[in-house]
């Protein structure tokens, strides 16, 4: 078959490396790996592909593959690739669900605990050779994880990921899915639907944000929601920039409405340089980073490995997209 490798970035941790490409090229040696590393090689070699493995197709390109019917994206979020032509064609489609949940886990614990600890705001003292005793105790002062009430919204594998290591230190965890007939989730106290979110959010200490980009989570916290919260309550971001009213966020924390947020995720990205958000108090940026480890790529080319070996054996494929539901 003839496998297309399309998955490249102004950034290189996103840009998946000739070495792993090579790899693939020796695991299938039947197969022919083409390599395309823009958009207009991608919509010249998608032409005689079957097999996409690609971070997103156009419709351009979709118009043009003659042959495509699996594309394999190595991200867990496929919401940009869910234009009306690729949800109505035949073409399948598999994510990476799953490779990153420990990882953007471990970055959920590590913000918490940075802004509950606030550590920002030791280390923007450390650098005008300050020492803020003071100010880091005053309220809402420092904090502990454990005796804390965590709102999880999204209960897929990063969620339950962070819930498993935020219960271990003694948190209280409540979470919020669509699917309710799932199965449980151990250490997580109750479960509910989306519409619970109002009556939920001002029980919350730390609200986690770890649902799929879809229409109906589009703009999920705006300012109604964060008016719900705690005044001292953080909110976590690590799903899409979409779901967070970006400039009611900014509102409540210069306002004090909200004692801080940790955002993973913006609506444009790269943030721009001028971007009021970068001087926004108590708001902790890290530049999309918190699904990259250094191990990235081996686990993404080994779960598309996995996907290749079930196609050839008639087996089902791993993490199918609901191309209707989103995810």
């Amino acid at each position: 078959m003839t496998i297309l490798v399309s998955i490249f970035s102004g950034f290189r941790m996103w840009t998946i490396p000739g070495a792993h490409v090579e790899a693939l090229r020796r695991e299938f040696p039947a197969d022919t790996i083409l390599h395309a590393v823009d958009d207009e090689q991608t919509r010249e070699l998608i032409e005689e592909a079957e097999i996409a493995f690609a971070a997103f197709v156009t419709p351009d390109q979709l118009r043009a593959a003659r042959r495509l019917r699996w594309v394999h994206c190595p991200a867990a979020g496929v919401s940009h690739m869910l234009y009306p032509e690729m949800v109505e064609s035949g073409v399948t489609i598999t994510n990476g669900r799953g490779t990153s949940a420990d990882t953007i886990a471990e970055h959920v614990l590590a913000v918490v605990l940075a802004l509950f600890r606030r550590l920002p705001v030791a280390h923007t003292r450390q650098t005008q050779h300050a020492w803020a005793q003071d100010e880091i105790a005053s309220p809402p002062g420092n904090r502990t994880i454990a005796g804390s009430q965590v709102l999880m919204v999204g209960l897929g594998r990063i969620g339950v990921a962070t819930a498993t290591r935020l219960t271990a230190l003694g948190a209280t965890v409540t979470g919020i899915r669509r699917r309710r007939d799932a199965a449980p989730v151990p250490g997580v106290e109750s479960v509910h639907p989306p519409e619970a979110l109002h009556q939920l959010l001002p029980d919350a200490d730390v609200v986690v944000l770890a649902a799929p980009q879809t229409m109906t989570t589009k703009g999920l916290i705006g300012a109604a929601e964060l008016a719900r919260m705690k005044r001292d309550a953080v909110l976590v971001n690590v799903s899409r920039g979409s779901l967070i009213d970006e400039d009611a966020l900014v509102q409540a924390l210069r306002s004090g409405a909200l004692a801080g947020a940790a955002l993973d995720v913006f609506r444009h990205e790269p943030l721009g340089s001028d971007d009021p958000m970068w001087d926004v108090p108590n708001l902790l940026i890290t530049p999309h980073v918190s699904g990259f480890r250094r191990d990235h790529w081996d686990a993404a080319v080994a779960l598309f490995v996995e996907n290749r070996r079930r196609l050839a054996a008639g087996e089902p494929l791993l993490n199918v997209v609901d191309k209707k539901a989103g995810y």
